[in-house]
């Protein structure tokens, strides 16, 4: 049996392509058994009737919109704080970010702080023998998710410098956290390394 030679395929011989089957499955879902029955587009460069209604479906003759009474805009808050001028979103520098994070910290330690009756913060970093009352923020230790082993504690600015601690979350009965939480935590960290949580103050609306 002699071999059979395949056909070259060009763009100035294009290979034929085979016909599609007339009970392909796709056929009967495609767009066009669904749309009403109009005239075939021609080609681009030579369509008429642009803009023209071609089908439409329900009566929209003799229909009118028209508006009452006017609108005005009114800015809540501070007017130092309002946008005065073209804001380009996601285009903060990383040192303002960091700033405004740090603030928010403050501001629901604060909240925690007399929401939970604590007495103050202490830091994160330094080794305390006795239970101790920290705020931070709750982080990963890499770029995997967020699991028991895996919990960290960046401490505030103004308590820990923003010192970063594991957290063993053993003792705790239950617990329900993510990544940029911000909590206040009571533990002790005899070694300045791993801090050990006996208590959880969340933010409650």
């Amino acid at each position: 049996q002699g071999s059979q030679k395949r056909s070259n395929s060009t763009p100035e011989t294009p290979r034929p392509k085979r016909a599609p089957s007339s009970r392909s499955p796709y056929g009967l879902f495609s767009p066009g058994s669904f749309s009403p029955s109009v005239t075939p587009s021609q080609k681009y460069s030579s369509r008429g009737g642009r803009g023209e209604v071609v089908a439409s479906f329900g009566s929209v003759q003799g229909l009118a919109w028209s508006g009452r009474g006017g609108c005005a805009v009114k800015l809540f808050g501070c007017p130092e704080q309002s946008l005065t001028r073209p804001y380009r979103f996601m285009f903060q520098k990383a040192l303002d970010v960091r700033e405004v994070l740090a603030g928010r910290v403050e501001e629901l330690g604060e909240v925690l702080r007399r929401h939970h009756g604590l007495d103050g913060f202490s830091s994160a970093a330094l080794p305390a023998q006795e239970p101790v009352t920290v705020l931070g923020q709750i982080s990963c230790d890499g770029n995997g998710k967020l699991n028991a082993k895996s919990v960290l504690l960046v401490g505030d600015r103004e308590h820990s410098g923003g010192a970063q601690v594991p957290l063993d979350l053993s003792e705790l009965p239950e617990y329900s956290l993510f990544p940029g939480q911000v909590v206040a935590l009571e533990g002790t960290n005899t070694t300045g390394r791993r801090m050990v949580v006996s208590k959880l103050y969340e933010v409650t609306p």
